[in-house]
């Protein structure tokens, strides 16, 4: 059974800077994609960044340039370096992991919610104050 931990939430002003670790317990780390999702107050649940087998990635319009994703195979974690807050960012953020068939990242960003993720954390709260 996979377990996925989140850590590295907190309050930050806007232009600062969190960088999240999702922890994977399990033996398919290397196998298949992961990615990174928010939920803002009020809204949908929405996708961040992914993260493929091969180390491809995705990231959403709205991130591009200020987020990165990354992952260390050993440590057998998933990390998101996220730059330049905005009060919009505001959101609780979850990792998820996949489990097969294999995606690519750009196939998992685009359909994730017609095939969602088999894994999920339970998230971890980005406040971020103007």
């Amino acid at each position: 059974q996979v377990q996925l931990a989140e850590s590295g939430g907190g309050s930050v002003q806007a232009g600062g800077s969190l960088n999240l670790s999702c922890a994977y317990s399990g033996d398919s780390f290397r196998r298949f994609a992961m990615g990174w999702f928010r939920q803002a107050p009020g809204q949908e649940r929405e996708a961040v960044a992914v993260i493929d087998s091969d180390g491809d990635t995705s990231y959403a319009d709205d991130v591009k340039e200020r987020f990165t994703i990354s992952k260390d195979n050993v440590k057998s974690t998933l990390y998101l370096q996220m730059n330049s807050l905005k009060p919009d960012d505001t959101a609780i953020y979850t990792c998820a992991a996949d489990c097969g068939p294999q995606r690519k990242a750009a196939r998992f960003l685009a359909n994730w919610i017609r095939a969602p993720p088999c894994y999920w954390g339970q998230g971890t709260r980005i406040t971020v104050s103007s």
